[in-house]
């Protein structure tokens, strides 16, 4: 397989490791770019833009990055908050008043950002067209009784986030999340990345599809927990209604579901423009363009910064039957999760994708594929690029800054 691209001196690890995923971790075509202090010193790609073979994947190819989507979509209320535009200790009723129904009137801002809200399912499932309804979502988890308490406990919010999050933001801005990430992050920072895809885009975007996990080094599949595969396998459990809040499963490579505005699963991004994203956050980053002029960002004032690496939720996770960390919407670096240290913040996405941003190493990351295999939280491909920069930074040499 050709890999196509550069690396930073240094930085030569990272290649040897994305081109061992398509010799030996079953990848079909995908991209990685890895920023540090703002230079992009990883920028490769290989393999076909669309999952079934068709066609070479280029520089500007995008995919859907499924939950990867809600790492984007959480900088929302952060930069809200660091506006002064939103309080996240305020009841979600302050905002929208519908959400008090059904005992939930003491959520908070922070519960349904950190997947305390008590409502990752429904007790009747959307189906992918009322599920592209933003009202209709809304309305549907506004009515929702929870499954506990809001606030008393965490539980991956797998497809109901998008509603959650887009209502909110609507309220408190009158736009869409994905108007507002495309008018204040996106074209600020330069960044391929979209949350309800533009029709003029749509031709740089390749084909999904689910592809088999070869055997694990050293030639043994890996296994689920035995509490785990129960709970995906029990179609009434709590995670497998999570994940079912969209029944049937929307086809992802339907123009009218890319189109879409929904910022838990479908966001379409390059894997450049997942880590400028990150980049931006935490530091100023080179103009997209290479053009004369200042850098871009930081989009995070270092208050922000801290706020979401801030943990809100940690422990056993009642959906996704692990335990997880949460901040104000990102993932934090842990067991089920790991990401390159305890200071990451980011959000992988189910069966690939995977965005970061480690602000103490100055590193941000972006990883995009159009094979996703079954794992949730945990892709051995992008792991496998995760532990390269990590095995980078602690050579002598490069550990400097």
């Amino acid at each position: 397989m050709d890999v196509n691209g550069a690396v930073a001196e240094g930085f030569e690890p990272v290649g040897d490791a994305f081109a061992r995923n398509f010799a030996a971790r079953g990848e079909r075509g995908a991209a990685v770019v890895v920023y540090r202090d703002g230079r992009k010193v990883v920028d490769l790609w290989g393999g076909t833009r669309d999952v079934d073979g068709t066609g070479p994947w280029e520089r500007g190819t995008a995919q859907i990055v499924r939950s990867a989507t809600k790492g984007v979509a959480a900088a929302v209320p952060l930069l809200l908050h660091q506006r002064g535009l939103l309080d996240p200790n305020a009841p979600v009723g302050e905002y929208w008043p519908e959400f008090k129904a059904a005992g939930k009137d003491r959520a908070r801002v922070r519960d349904l950002l950190a997947h305390r809200a008590g409502v990752p399912a429904l007790d009747r499932p959307l189906t992918p067209e009322e599920a592209a309804d933003p009202e209709r979502g809304a309305a549907a988890v506004a009515a929702q009784a929870p499954a506990w308490e809001p606030g008393t406990d965490h539980g991956y919010h797998a497809q109901t986030y998008s509603w959650l999050v887009g209502e909110l933001v609507r309220r408190v801005t009158g736009r869409s999340v994905g108007e507002w990430i495309a008018a204040e992050i996106a074209a600020p920072a330069g960044l391929d990345l979209w949350v309800g895809l533009p029709p003029a885009e749509a031709h740089r975007v390749g084909r999904v599809g689910p592809v088999q996990a070869p055997p694990a080094e050293g030639g043994l599949r890996t296994r689920p927990k035995r509490a785990v595969a129960e709970a995906y396998a029990d179609p009434e459990s709590l995670t497998r209604r999570a994940f079912g809040a969209i029944t049937p499963s929307p086809d992802e490579n339907d123009p009218a579901y890319r189109a879409a505005v929904l910022p838990a699963s479908n966001g379409i991004a390059t894997a450049d423009g997942l880590a400028r994203f990150y980049a931006a956050l935490i530091g100023e980053v080179d103009r997209a363009d290479d053009a004369a002029g200042p850098r871009v960002g930081p989009l995070f004032t270092p208050g922000t910064v801290r706020l979401a690496r801030t943990e809100q939720s940690a422990g056993p996770d009642r959906v996704l039957v692990v335990n997880t960390r949460f901040g104000l919407g990102h993932m934090l670096h842990g067991p089920a999760s790991p990401l390159l240290s305890p200071a990451s913040f980011g959000h992988p996405g189910r069966g690939g994708a995977l965005g970061f941003a480690d602000p103490e190493a100055g590193v941000a990351f972006g990883y995009v594929t159009n094979g996703f295999q079954p794992t949730v939280t945990a892709d051995p491909r992008a792991q496998a690029l995760v532990r390269a920069v990590r095995t980078v930074l602690e050579t002598p040499g490069t550990r400097e800054r």
